[in-house]
């Protein structure tokens, strides 16, 4: 199992850019979507990725900045989930951003994460808090698989 934390404010995958050519154009990515995915490359060899072959389970915690803006019983209700970020970063691009990152270092490719959890929560320290593990063959047997939701449901 690898586990570490991202401190600082979460960033989404940045958005291709084009730039023309005389031959056409070619594609780029933004900077700063490319120093957050070194970012979390270190990081995540820092607390000793390896990569691994065979199916993983990745789970995201994302904690957005609570504004300073927000009222006393406004951020009370952030930091008791009542209240939850639907801002910017969207959850997808964050996930994307770190996918991307941990390609080569955590996992050969992305495509080996077959579960997922990701959530965006409020806090006072933004951060994104990642956890990879593999899947064991049993898991995909579990309750939660399709065909067992087929035959609880019959």
């Amino acid at each position: 199992m690898l586990k570490f934390t991202v401190h600082g404010h979460p960033k989404g995958k940045g958005r291709a850019r084009f730039v023309s050519t005389p031959r056409g154009g070619r594609a780029f990515t933004p900077a700063e979507t490319v120093a957050y995915e070194r970012m979390i490359a270190w990081l995540a060899k820092q607390a000793g990725a390896q990569p691994v072959e065979g199916p993983l389970r990745m789970r995201l915690a994302v904690y957005m900045q609570i504004p300073q803006s927000a009222t006393k019983k406004r951020r009370a209700e952030m930091l008791a989930g009542v209240d939850m970020p639907t801002k910017k970063p969207d959850l997808s691009n964050v996930l994307k951003a770190v996918e991307d990152g941990l390609n080569g270092i955590a996992y050969k490719d992305d495509a080996q994460i077959v579960s997922l959890i990701v959530d965006k929560f409020w806090s006072d320290e933004p951060r994104v808090e990642i956890e990879i593990s593999p899947v064991m063959a049993t898991t995909a047997s579990s309750a939660g698989s399709p065909q067992n939701r087929a035959a609880q449901a019959a």
